[in-house]
């Protein structure tokens, strides 16, 4: 095999490949093994006809597809271990193009690939943004407060008076629309807190001092963006039924609760931490809105452009990633599109300007960590590993294990941008 790169402009090149008449022979002779099975011709039992008479009543290129199917991956991760090619940084999927495919002769085809474009580097030191720092009101400590005295909550069942906002609705209901019931419409026992406006319309208020016992009528109008397309703007009945009034108890503040919610012995100093975590939080947010403006102002003054096969292979890799997210919660990428409308080049294309961002603020990061010759240890690398091992909950010398050296290269990389990232941003 031999491979010859020409590089062109916009930050591309073309590979021309050639694979040796031998190699495309053995190709061919793989591909009529696999497919003579399905094949009968007359005189022969099936799967029994002899390749040269196949290609004689197909002609010569019927196994031409197969083969070049089965050269062109191996050739071209082998092409990319070639001397000639040790200097090219590969960003996307190549462009295939068979140029020379005949029995007897080599195979040849080229691979048209994106490079990753040459950054110039504009000012990145000493760029002057504000830090600010934050600041933290009482309301926001009385609302985290309020939040936990709400984890820490218990429902009382209340049976001497009517439904009151705020309260928990036990009930039974079924919706009716055109005088038919619809899917989803129906629930018994459904624990319903007024007030929290999860249910269509006005559904809620209308329960409003219904006692116990209580069957009614509920009528709402059924909003546009109801997921369902014959439901959508139309009027709708359910019939309710009032089966339990729930209330909710918060615990008293005082110096009890907060040695029981905290490390703390009294109230006092479970509000200064409470306040101080916010504080901590909110420094934290604003320290890395500092540092992404930081960030922008040194990706706007370096001179480079992204190819626009590149931002389509990072937001292919971004609607994949989120694809497997979904997975994990039991979504299928299917299901998701069809339940929201969306389709995959759509979504695709949603998130290129996203990618297009991640690139830019990669390359500026990779040429500053090149620029200022920033190194990753084997420290840096080995406890960056413990910390991933940590977080999965595994022993760190099995992690280290688990990882492989391809791995290993991009966690290098990743931690050379962050300490990139931490020079500019200091």
């Amino acid at each position: 095999m031999s491979v010859i790169v020409e590089k062109l402009e916009g930050a591309l090149a073309k590979l021309t490949i050639e694979v040796s008449a031998e190699e495309f022979e053995g190709a061919l002779n793989r591909a009529y093994l696999k497919n003579k099975n399905q094949i009968q011709l007359p005189g022969f039992r099936k799967g029994k006809a002899p390749r040269a008479m196949v290609e004689k009543m197909y002609g010569a290129g019927v196994f031409y597809e197969d083969a070049a199917n089965d050269l062109i991956p191996t050739a071209y991760e082998a092409a990319l271990e070639d001397e000639a090619c040790k200097d090219l940084d590969i960003v996307a999927q190549p462009e295939i193009d068979v140029t020379q495919i005949e029995k007897g002769k080599p195979f040849i085809f080229t691979a048209e690939v994106t490079l990753k474009p040459e950054v110039e580097l504009g000012e990145y030191k000493g760029i002057d943004v504000e830090r600010k720092t934050a600041e933290v009101t009482d309301e926001e400590v009385d609302q985290e407060i309020d939040r936990v005295r709400e984890q820490n909550s218990r429902t009382i069942d209340v049976d001497d008076r009517p439904v009151q906002d705020g309260d928990i609705a036990v009930i039974d209901y079924e919706g009716f629309c055109d005088g038919e019931a619809f899917e989803g419409g129906k629930a018994e026992n459904h624990e319903l807190t007024i007030g929290s406006h999860s249910f269509i319309d006005t559904f809620e208020d209308q329960i409003i001092g219904k006692n116990i016992g209580d069957e009614f009528d509920v009528n709402v109008t059924v909003p546009e963006e109801y997921h369902a397309e014959n439901l959508k703007g139309k009027p709708a009945v359910f019939k309710v039924k009032v089966n339990g009034i729930k209330v909710k108890e918060l615990p008293e503040l005082d110096d009890e609760f907060a040695s029981e919610v905290s490390d703390f012995e009294t109230l006092d100093e479970y509000k200064a931490d409470v306040r101080k975590g916010i504080a901590d939080r909110k420094q934290g947010e604003l320290d890395n809105a500092r540092r992404d403006e930081i960030l922008k102002k040194a990706v706007e003054n370096a001179k480079f452009e992204v190819p626009d096969k590149m931002i389509e292979f990072q937001a292919r890799q971004m609607v994949n990633d989120y694809a497997q997210r979904l997975e994990m919660q039991g979504l299928s990428m299917d299901m998701y599109m069809k339940y929201t409308g969306q389709t995959m080049s759509g979504m695709v294309d949603q998130m290129k300007d996203q990618a297009k961002m991640r690139i830019e603020n990669s390359l500026v990061l990779e040429a500053i960590a090149k620029a200022e010759g920033i190194e990753v240890t084997d420290e840096d690398l080995n406890e960056q590993i413990n910390k991933m091992a940590e977080s999965y909950q595994i022993e760190p010398e099995k992690m280290q294990e688990y990882v492989t050296d391809a791995e290993k290269d991009n966690i290098r990389k990743d931690l050379a941008i962050q300490k990139a990232l931490d020079l500019i941003a200091e």
